[in-house]
C-alpha cells in the first residue's frame, strides 16, 4: 500500500512540476504560436517559391534577387523560400499545385501558363519579337497587361513577367538552315498549340517533355532536336547531346511570375504593396541580367566548341518567316482578336520603324 501511495505521490509531483515549467515558459516567452505552412516563428510569413530550372539561370537568379529584396524591404518578416530544379513540382504539376494552394508562388513558362489560360500562347508565336526592345514593349505594355489580367479568374495573381531570352534551334541530325531541313525530325517542345502548329508547318514531329527530362530525352535519342535559349542550352549542358546549333532568334522564352490568389488576399495591404515593389525592382534587374547572362554563356559555348554553329542569314530568316505565317491564322481562334491585334500592331510598328514607312 505504501508503495502504491509513494508511486502516486511521485507521479503527481512530476505532473505539477511539468505544468509549472510549461506555465513559466509561456509566461516568460509569450503565448504559443500555431504554426502552419505560411507562418513560422515570430509570425514570419513564408512564401514557398517553386521553379523547374537551376539556380544559375535567368529565372533562378531572378528568384534569388526577389527573395533578397523581400527580406530587406520587410525586415525579414516575410521569407521567400526557394525550391529550384523542380524539387517540389515539375512543369505538368506546378500550375495546378498553385491553384490548389499547395505552393504559394511559381514562375512557369508562357507555354505552361497557356494550359490554364490559352491566351498566353500569344507569346509562343514565331517572329513576334525582332529584338529586345520589342520584348520589353510586350512585357510592359498592352500585351503584358492583358495577359496578367486574365489570370485572376483562375485563382492566380500575376505579379510580373520575367525574361530568359530568344530561342535557338538545336539538332543531332544536321544543321537547320531551311524549312525543309526540319522534315520528319522529332522535336521536344513545351505544351502549346502554337508551338505544335509551328513544327507542323515545318513537317516535323513533336513530343512535349518536361524541362528536367530534356537532356535524357536527347541523350537517349527519344527526340532529335529542340528549341531552347542559350542560357538553357548552357546550364543543362545540351551541347553534350546536340551537335548542331542554329542561331535563329525565332521565338522568345519568358515566364509569368504567379502567386496563389487566396494566399495573396490574406496578406495585408502593406505586405502586398511591399511585395509588388520588390517584384518591380527584381523584374527590372532580372530582364537586364537575362540579356547579359545569355551573352556571357554564348561566349562560353563558343569556347567549349562542341557544337557546329550556323547563324541564319537574312534570306534564310525570310524563308522561315514565310513558312510559319500560317501559324498566325490558326492561332486567332484560341488567342482571340484583342491579343492578335496587339501583336500585329507590334509587328507593324517594327516594320514602319525599320523600313522608313509612315
Amino acid at each position: 500500500m505504501r508503495t502504491f501511495v509513494g508511486i502516486t505521490m511521485f507521479l503527481l509531483i512530476g505532473l505539477l512540476t511539468a505544468l509549472g515549467f510549461g506555465f513559466s515558459w509561456q509566461f516568460n516567452n509569450g503565448p504559443l504560436v500555431n504554426d502552419d505552412e505560411q507562418i513560422g516563428l515570430g509570425q514570419q510569413t513564408i512564401i514557398r517559391f517553386s521553379y523547374v530550372v537551376a539556380e544559375n539561370t535567368p529565372k533562378g537568379l531572378a528568384a534569388q534577387k526577389f527573395a533578397q529584396l523581400v527580406k530587406e524591404k520587410t525586415y525579414d518578416t516575410i521569407k521567400v523560400e526557394l525550391f529550384p530544379n523542380g524539387t517540389l513540382y515539375n512543369e505538368p504539376d506546378e500550375v495546378g499545385a498553385l491553384q490548389k494552394g499547395s505552393i504559394q508562388m511559381i514562375a512557369p513558362s508562357f507555354s505552361n501558363i497557356s494550359e490554364v489560360v490559352p491566351e498566353w500562347m500569344v507569346m509562343d508565336l514565331p517572329f513576334v519579337f525582332q529584338n529586345e526592345e520589342d520584348v520589353d514593349k510586350a512585357f510592359q505594355g498592352k500585351i503584358g497587361t492583358i495577359l496578367l489580367r486574365k489570370l485572376e479568374p483562375k485563382g492566380i495573381v500575376g505579379l510580373g513577367i520575367w525574361a530568359n531570352g530568344f530561342q535557338q534551334m538545336t539538332s543531332n541530325r544536321g544543321i537547320l538552315a531551311h524549312p525543309e531541313d526540319f522534315r520528319d525530325l522529332k522535336f521536344r517542345i513545351l505544351p502549346s498549340k502554337v508551338i505544335e502548329s509551328q513544327f507542323r508547318q515545318l513537317h516535323a514531329k513533336t513530343v512535349p517533355i518536361p524541362f528536367n527530362q530534356v537532356y535524357r530525352s536527347m541523350e537517349s535519342d527519344q527526340v532529335d532536336a529542340g528549341e531552347n535559349t542559350i542560357s538553357n542550352i548552357y546550364s543543362k549542358k545540351l551541347y553534350q547531346v546536340q551537335k548542331y546549333l542554329t542561331i535563329s532568334n525565332h521565338a522568345y522564352l519568358g515566364y509569368g511570375v504567379l502567386m496563389n490568389k487566396v494566399f495573396w488576399d490574406k496578406l495585408t495591404a502593406e505586405q502586398q504593396k511591399t511585395i509588388n515593389e520588390a517584384m518591380q525592382e527584381a523584374t527590372i534587374w532580372a530582364n537586364q541580367n537575362a540579356i547579359a547572362l545569355n551573352s556571357k554563356q554564348w561566349n562560353e559555348l563558343q569556347k567549349i566548341g562542341q557544337m557546329n554553329v550556323h547563324i541564319l542569314s537574312k534570306e534564310e530568316r525570310d524563308e522561315w518567316q514565310q513558312a510559319l505565317e500560317p501559324v498566325y491564322e490558326e492561332a486567332q481562334s484560341y488567342i482571340g482578336k484583342e491579343l492578335m491585334d496587339a501583336v500585329n500592331e507590334l509587328r507593324h510598328e517594327y516594320t514602319r520603324n525599320h523600313m522608313g514607312l509612315n
